[in-house]
């Protein structure tokens, strides 16, 4: 059917307050937009706006993917389907109510679930599949997009999202249902079980593992803000238990809402999400301020320098991990000892792995690759995990978890921060010595958004034309092309290009796995930061002119 077909198909079955919605439409584009595709279940599972349509998130087309999801379990898992699944969600609006009708379909289809009582990030739902041995998992959330998005994210049995080769599968199922009306959501309450604050309490005290101090760090004083999200509850636990006494939450920003009214974005990376913190840190005279994303799976840095506050980002927060975890740690290390990282994150971290004879390994854009590392290596006696981070402000230490954990990752800053502190100094100065030692690094991503259908088509566009154009006709220090797209390294297929530089430094172009952006990305190396920012200014105005941004 065409869109028009498709959107008269649902007000003729959808229920009435979705049929309300849909008649009080009146702009042949937006019935369009809403109609001419199913919102696409790619390897992050769903992510899109939320409303009714087949191309926006809603009740029916989370059933749709539930669906697709029961009949893969069945086909995969025919005998252990009393493994059930775990189910999360974040503060977004319809966050719980989409978790309700997922649990309901899978219920229907004879599959028990967990689900928790009270919203969780998603670190504390990766470690639940692992603890319950669970068949997989599901969490409903955007992550850190603007307020009128949702999403809807599977894990498989190792706590991980999956990875292509087997969402690739899991989307065959889900395109299969075709009758949104047709699906049984007949809730069977003898197959739920509702999960409370003791799986909670079970995570903090398995992270507390990976404690520096052990609940006895020099003194800090922290200013903390969950941006309206589900950090709050687990992230004071765990600073309370790592001895963090001095913490100071953003009262305005301490409750869950999906409207997110303090920020235009829930965004760690973003400047204007941490602002009221940095308020509130300079009030107070705290050490540091820490944010978390909604779901908490990535978390942002301020820091203060005099009397302001320097914000860290999420390549230079990787590096400085990697240091102190390292240094730190060092009767830990073996020859067997990795640093995991992205193909477009930094490469201050890894020069600094590898002083310590640590390995480095490198994998595609996003933490699913990471954690599917994780998992491969607990068979396999030449790599032992130490830490893994990408440049989004994503990054986890310890195995409990096989995706970003910002919760472990909030207790290991602030010890972090403690520590230098002690020895008279600011991360700030720590970076400034990092970079003396290894060399000026500047990593800078830039997103553009180019949304709809023709904003998809202008994003291909542009991926097309890099590929079959001499890219050193633009940058003439480009001295080699990677696409990834061909296979390299052993690595999956995927849609990434990237361009090493003369003198050690590259820059990469990928579209957006779950908004509708092209992302590029840059990591270059200078004498000093002037020479750096000047490079980056220089590729970025020739690369925005080339394709027109």
């Amino acid at each position: 059917m065409g869109y028009k077909e498709t959107y008269k198909d649902w007000l003729s079955w959808a229920d009435d307050e979705t049929k309300k919605e849909l008649s009080a439409l009146h702009d042949e584009k937006e019935i369009e937009d809403r109609f001419y595709r199913d919102l696409e279940f790619g390897t992050a599972g769903l992510r899109g706006i939320m409303g009714a349509g087949t191309n926006r998130m809603n009740r029916y087309t989370v059933a749709r993917a539930t669906k697709g999801l029961s009949e893969y379990l069945k086909a995969l898992y025919p005998g252990e389907l009393s493994r059930g699944l775990v189910i999360a969600y974040d503060s977004r609006n319809h966050s719980r109510e989409f978790a309700v009708e997922a649990a309901a379909v899978l219920t229907a289809s004879g599959i028990p679930v967990k689900i928790f009582k009270e919203l969780e990030p998603i670190p504390v739902l990766s470690f639940s599949v692992r603890h319950f041995h669970a068949l997989g998992g599901i969490v409903i959330t955007a992550s850190h997009n603007p307020p009128e998005y949702n999403g809807y994210k599977v894990y498989g049995e190792d706590g991980g999202q999956l990875v292509p080769k087997k969402a690739d599968v899991l989307t065959e199922y889900v395109e299969k249902v075709k009758d949104l009306s047709a699906i049984d959501h007949r809730t069977r309450e003898d197959l739920i079980t509702w999960l409370g604050e003791d799986v909670v309490d079970l995570f903090i005290d398995t992270i507390f593992k990976e404690s520096r101090y052990h609940g006895n760090p020099p003194p800090l004083k922290v200013v903390y803000t969950p941006l309206h999200g589900s950090g709050r509850v687990p992230v004071e636990k765990i600073l309370g238990k790592a001895g963090f006494r001095d913490l100071l939450i953003v009262k305005e920003q301490e409750m869950p809402d999906g409207d997110f009214p303090t920020v235009s974005s829930p965004n760690p990376e973003n400047e204007d999400a941490l602002s009221l913190g940095i308020r509130l840190g300079k009030e107070k005279g705290a050490d540091i301020v820490i944010g978390t994303d909604p779901d908490s799976d990535r978390i942002g840095a301020a820091v203060r320098k005099g009397s302001q506050f320097n914000l860290i980002s999420g390549n230079q927060m990787g590096a400085l991990l990697t240091y102190f975890l390292l240094s730190t740690g060092k009767d830990r290390l073996t020859p067997a000892s990795t640093l995991v990282k992205t193909v477009v994150t930094g490469e201050l971290a890894a020069d600094i792995a590898e002083s310590f004879h640590v390995q480095v390994v490198e994998t595609l854009t996003g933490f699913k690759y990471i954690g599917e590392k994780i998992t491969e290596w607990e068979r396999n006696p030449a790599h032992d995990f130490v830490f893994g981070f990408e440049e989004s402000y994503g990054y986890l230490a310890g195995t409990h978890a096989r995706d970003k954990d910002a919760v472990v990752t909030a207790m290991l800053i602030c010890e972090m921060a403690a520590y230098f502190k002690s020895l008279g100094k600011t991360l700030t100065d720590v970076l400034a010595e990092l970079y003396e030692t290894y060399g000026y690094y500047y990593d800078k991503s830039l997103s553009y958004t180019l949304k709809g259908l023709e904003g998809g088509r202008r994003i291909a566009s542009i991926m097309e034309e890099a590929r079959s154009m001499d890219m050193k006709s633009v940058i003439p220090e480009t001295v080699e092309t990677l696409d990834f797209e061909k296979g390299i390294g052993g690595l999956p297929r995927e849609n990434v290009l990237k361009y090493r530089l003369a003198g050690g430094g590259w820059f990469a172009i990928r579209p957006s796995g779950t908004e509708p952006k092209i992302k590029f990305y840059y990591s270059l190396r200078g004498r000093n930061e002037e020479e750096a920012l000047r490079l980056f200014g220089a590729y970025r105005s020739r690369l925005e002119k080339q394709f027109g941004l």
